[in-house]
């Protein structure tokens, strides 16, 4: 972060905030007035027919083809018994299960209309990318039913997930009527059906992300590890479409040489030889050992950013977390998203604590190529105090420099909160036409990052990423 911590500004942060918000306020309502009173549909609101200009058209993703991982088949070998053989909640499975047939998934309830697009690519990856026999099918007998459900329901059953998934249903009606041991994935040996619940008004990106994570899990591993710095399977929520990574868990998982009900042991027994064929590149690569995340972790980032908890308790719970990355020892993602996480929990009430944290989030994630991502969240953060303190100059480069991983990894919130950001630095440097044109590419990504047009104006208006729950929480079993 040379040329950032030095700067003059950086002491000036309370203040700061205060013409942040002015400042955001305004470029937004400046890049609205080209969108006044339209509607997600394009259409002008009621009695503005003269006056209405729609919002620039959704912008979407082309195709995704992950880069493979570049970690050593050794450090994967552990990487995958962990992901495989314990559940999120930390309860260890006895065996490993997975479906013995080709896989069909089929879509039911009010279907969003951006679902069965993101759908179909990725099942195209799982075929492609994980070699996978997985295909979509309108038959009631699939073994895998992704059904749409309205959030205030989904939320009403299950009210700390925004999507989730589980076996031996294959619809919600079904899985509110199953007894809990039949919905255990504990209680599995042999995948036959499995069901994901996904939110039918969530907003596009969040239903895809959604679609990548919980059919991953349908399928392949179980658990998410906050130690991977380059996976969708991590509560940290970085990742949102499934990397080279994943893809090759997802292959290993489905190798002729593994089975449904091998235990841990058989399982690692035969891994390093199904690594080292599927990812050559990774004999040679010197093992890194990781140390593993200790549960009091785990328990404190949940409290900092999950429901439930006061903003008192948050920032108690994500100074734990700073506190136990530190002791560990860490430079690694989980140090980057504490100081991350203790950065956005403290915002409102000490922004000069909050510029150190997303700091020193910032420095650890760019000492990293792995951590590419993280770094991105951070340095929109600090692209706002810079722009508020009067450095347009360094906000552009600080969007500069985070706008290409947050693209490269289809993160259309993100990539939306940066160039609205950029838009306003280029504005203060006089850039008008280019401002302009960051401002309308801004709203297009935001249409499927945010959603509806009063959800934009909601999250565009805030500092972007401010608040510390608006994450997907995305729950896996």
């Amino acid at each position: 972060m040379t040329g950032v911590a030095g700067l003059p500004w950086a002491c000036r942060t309370a203040r700061a905030q205060q013409t942040l918000a002015r400042g955001l306020v305004a470029s937004l309502l400046s890049a609205l007035s080209l969108a006044a009173c339209s509607v997600p549909e394009d259409r002008p609101a009621e009695g503005t027919e003269n006056t209405a200009v729609p919002l620039p058209p959704m912008r979407v993703f082309g195709e995704i083809r992950a880069e493979p991982p570049s970690r050593a088949n050794a450090d994967m070998v552990r990487d995958f018994l962990d992901l495989s053989f314990a559940l999120e909640s930390g309860r260890a499975l006895p065996v490993l299960s997975r479906f013995e047939r080709p896989i069909t998934i089929r879509m039911s309830g009010p279907v969003p209309p951006t679902a069965p697009r993101d759908l179909k690519r990725l099942v195209s990856r799982l075929r492609s990318e994980a070699g996978l026999q997985v295909s979509l099918g309108d038959i009631p007998g699939a073994e895998i039913t992704v059904e749409f459900i309205p959030s205030r329901n989904l939320r009403r059953a299950v009210p700390y997930a925004a999507c989730f998934v589980v076996p031996n249903v294959s619809s919600w009606a079904e899985y509110r009527r199953a007894p809990r041991a039949r919905v255990d994935w504990a209680n599995v040996t042999l995948r036959e059906r499995a069901a994901v619940f996904i939110p039918s008004d969530a907003a596009p990106q969040e239903i895809r992300d959604c679609l990548n994570e919980e059919l991953a899990q349908a399928i392949g591993p179980l658990n998410d590890l906050y130690r991977l710095p380059d996976s969708v399977f991590n509560d940290d929520n970085m990742h949102t479409v499934l990397t080279g990574f994943d893809m090759l868990m997802l292959r290993a998982y489905y190798a002729p040489e593994l089975r449904s009900g091998m235990t841990r042991e058989e399982a690692a027994r035969r891994l390093p030889a199904v690594l080292d064929r599927l990812n050559p590149r990774g004999r040679a690569v010197p093992p890194r050992p990781v140390a593993p995340t200790p549960r009091a972790y785990v328990d404190a980032i949940q409290r900092a950013l999950g429901p439930g908890s006061s903003p008192a308790q948050r920032r108690r719970a994500a100074a734990e977390a700073v506190a136990i990355a530190a002791r560990s020892g860490w430079r690694d993602g989980r140090a980057a998203f504490a100081w991350l996480s203790y950065g956005r929990v403290v915002l409102d009430k000490d922004p000069e604590t909050a510029f150190t944290a997303f700091l020193q989030s910032a420095r650890i994630a760019r000492a990293d190529p792995l951590l590419e991502l993280h770094a991105a969240h951070a340095e929109l953060q600090l692209a706002l105090f810079a722009l508020a303190n009067g450095d347009p100059r360094t906000s552009l480069a600080l969007t500069e420099r985070a706008i290409p991983p947050a693209t490269r990894d289809q993160n259309a919130a993100l990539l939306a909160n940066l160039l609205m950001v950029r838009a306003e630095a280029l504005e203060e440097l006089g850039r008008v036409n280019e401002a302009r044109a960051a401002r309308l590419d801004s709203l297009g990504w935001a249409r499927y990052g945010f959603g509806a047009q009063v959800e934009i104006a909601a999250r565009l208006v805030q500092r972007p990423n401010a608040d510390p729950t608006a994450a997907t929480d995305r729950a896996g079993p």
